[in-house]
């Protein structure tokens, strides 16, 4: 008799060929038979039992965000699988590889409106680049193979609908195969000697040209830095690039709009060229000037040409593209420009490092970032969540161009820190990790504290406590609305960490930081997890988006009600600076 091997085992194998080591659900009815298979697979493949689906399904594309390697997460049918949309849409936004497994009823139940019974392939047509529904057994294998390689081709989430019944059937153990061994990535080349030329003609021609850089230069930050010195730009980076270039780089100005720098936006308002490389600003439109020069350096077709006009569109490699524009081009002269933006960088340094020094009054953010950079080692993992948080971190994290950093970053999903710890101590054992997080985004996940310490995670946990949703009560400032629908009871996180079993530190004054962290240090390096609960003032962070601090568009009473609400006595504006080194503007 042939040998046979269930099918169930067989699709874990496959996921097991292509490197899963670990993957994230809630077991139900319809994912039964695929739950038995994970228990015999168990010494090969880790099931990471979440206590929310949603969870599960943003740890899978965390996984993807902090490795480049495929994550894994499953449902059942129903309910569970609609608890998938938010990871599904999460990969597909942010571009993630990311595979979950959908349970369905038996097929002998299907279309006949069976308890928990849904026509799943149309849920998922939308989300994901490939979502199919298994027919046979022996296909099973098949499809999920299938569905990696898409996933991967297609840098988005993958669906696999499994009826229930199928995983149990036995199918020949020499009848399916991965294609794992085979897998590659296309490898673009750098432009063209025409095309980098032409950049670099219209470089030498601006008179104030930034670079701002994403994702895509990721790995290339020693690059970057080279080529911004020798043609004398300063460098602007997305908020999902935030590690890439280290902050202590002299021209680094940050990531520009809301969740943003000072000087990146400064820099951006009177740029009259931009070079634009590897990356799909969402906010260009509002944020470049349609009068700059545009150069785009990226290897999405669909992405060339997208978000300017482009006078130079370059469809190549970005590190190998900017080697070649090293290569080729002579030290640019040294530039007023360029150092009037170093100086501005300093002043927004100062500014920030004297927020994270303040020990009066009431807590605020700023000294619990500082304590955070105090701690963090060089090659931390921050797993961000949204809301004020994200660009609080944006702006105070001194991240060293070794660590890991991720977010929901074009979804924008509250929860999303939690998740994202998750995945980074798994994947990435042996590094520390960071899960900042609002109140609000704690509120909506913090059931699954228990999974940290069921899976002995030693992660530092911090929830900024402020009693509201900081970042829409800022936006509903800004409308002229008043305040409405954005107050947050006040939660006794600490105590819910200590009910969940982990280590539970309530702060509420500056003088106890140290400690507090000290502990949940000490706390790590025993493998065991600790939330802090820092109650921060509710204060707006300076907004960056929209300062009142130059005399030439504010008047004196508007500038000193700015720098009082924001402590910002010696933030000095762009303009001063460029007035210093005589960069004209016009």
């Amino acid at each position: 008799m042939a040998e046979t091997i269930k099918a169930g085992i067989a699709a874990l194998r496959t996921l097991e060929s292509w490197g899963v080591t670990h993957l994230y659900g809630i077991p139900g009815g319809t994912f039964n038979n695929m739950m038995y298979a994970l228990d015999e697979e168990q010494a090969r493949i880790k099931y990471i039992h979440v206590r929310h689906e949603e969870v599960g399904a943003l740890a899978a594309v965390a996984d993807g965000k902090l490795t480049g390697h495929i994550g894994v997460a499953f449902g059942s049918a129903g309910p569970g699988a609609t608890h998938l949309f938010q990871g599904i849409y999460d990969a597909k936004m942010d571009k993630v590889p990311t595979l979950f497994l959908v349970g369905q009823v038996e097929q002998r139940f299907m279309n006949a409106d069976f308890f928990q019974e849904l026509d799943e392939d149309p849920m998922f047509q939308d989300g994901a680049v490939y979502a199919r529904t298994v027919t046979t057994a022996r296909s099973l294998p098949h499809v999920i193979d299938e569905a990696i390689r898409r996933a991967y081709a297609a840098r988005g989430a993958a669906v696999v609908i499994i009826p229930n019944d199928l995983p149990a059937e036995p199918i020949p153990a020499d009848g399916y195969y991965s294609a794992a061994e085979t897998h590659a990535t296309p490898v673009l080349a750098a432009g063209s000697d025409e095309q980098v030329d032409a950049a670099l003609r219209l470089i030498g021609a601006a008179s104030r040209p930034v670079l701002y850089v994403g994702q895509g230069v990721r790995g290339a930050a020693d690059t970057v830095m080279t080529l911004a010195k020798k043609l004398q730009m300063p460098v602007i980076t997305t908020a999902l690039g935030k590690p890439i270039i280290p902050y202590e780089f002299e021209a680094l100005l940050g990531s520009a709009a809301r969740v943003a720098s000072k000087p990146a936006n400064e820099a951006l308002r009177v740029a009259d060229l931009i070079m634009f490389v590897g990356s799909n600003y969402p906010f260009a439109e509002v944020m470049f000037s349609p009068k700059a020069k545009f150069i785009q350096i990226e290897s999405d077709p669909k992405t060339l040409g997208k978000r300017h006009h482009t006078d130079v569109a370059i469809l190549a490699d970005a590190p190998a593209t900017l080697e070649k524009m090293i290569a080729r081009s002579d030290d640019a002269p040294s530039s007023d420009w360029y150092q009037a933006n170093v100086d501005n960088v300093k002043n927004w340094h100062q500014y920030n490092d004297d927020m994270m020094q303040r020990t009066t009054g009431d807590m605020r953010f700023e000294p619990v970032f500082g304590q955070i950079n105090r701690l963090a080692t060089d090659d931390a993992i921050f797993a961000i969540d949204v809301g004020d948080v994200t660009q609080n971190a944006v702006r105070l994290l001194k991240v060293t161009g070794r660590q890991a950093w991720t977010t929901s970053g074009l979804f924008a999903t509250m929860g999303a820190g939690l998740r994202a710890a998750l995945a980074g101590q798994l994947s990435l054992p042996k590094r520390q990790v960071f899960n900042l997080t609002g109140d609000g985004a704690a509120a909506m996940v913090m059931q699954d504290l228990d999974t940290e310490v069921r899976y002995h995670l030693p992660i530092i946990n911090v929830v900024f406590s402020n009693n509201a949703l900081g970042y829409i009560e800022d936006e509903q400032e800004d409308d002229g609305h008043e305040w409405f629908g954005i107050d947050m009871p006040p939660i006794d996180f600490a105590t819910v960490a200590k009910g969940m079993g982990m280590t539970g530190i309530t702060v509420t004054q500056v003088s106890e930081l140290a400690d507090a962290f000290d502990e949940a240090e000490a706390n790590r390096i025993a493998g065991k997890p600790t939330l802090i609960d820092a109650k921060i003032t509710n204060e707006r962070p300076i907004p960056v988006e929209h300062l009142q601090l130059d005399p030439d568009r504010f008047d004196a009473p508007t500038i000193a009600a700015f720098k009082k609400r924001y402590y910002a006595d010696k933030l000095v504006p762009f303009s001063e600076f460029l007035q210093a080194h005589h960069v004209p503007i016009g």
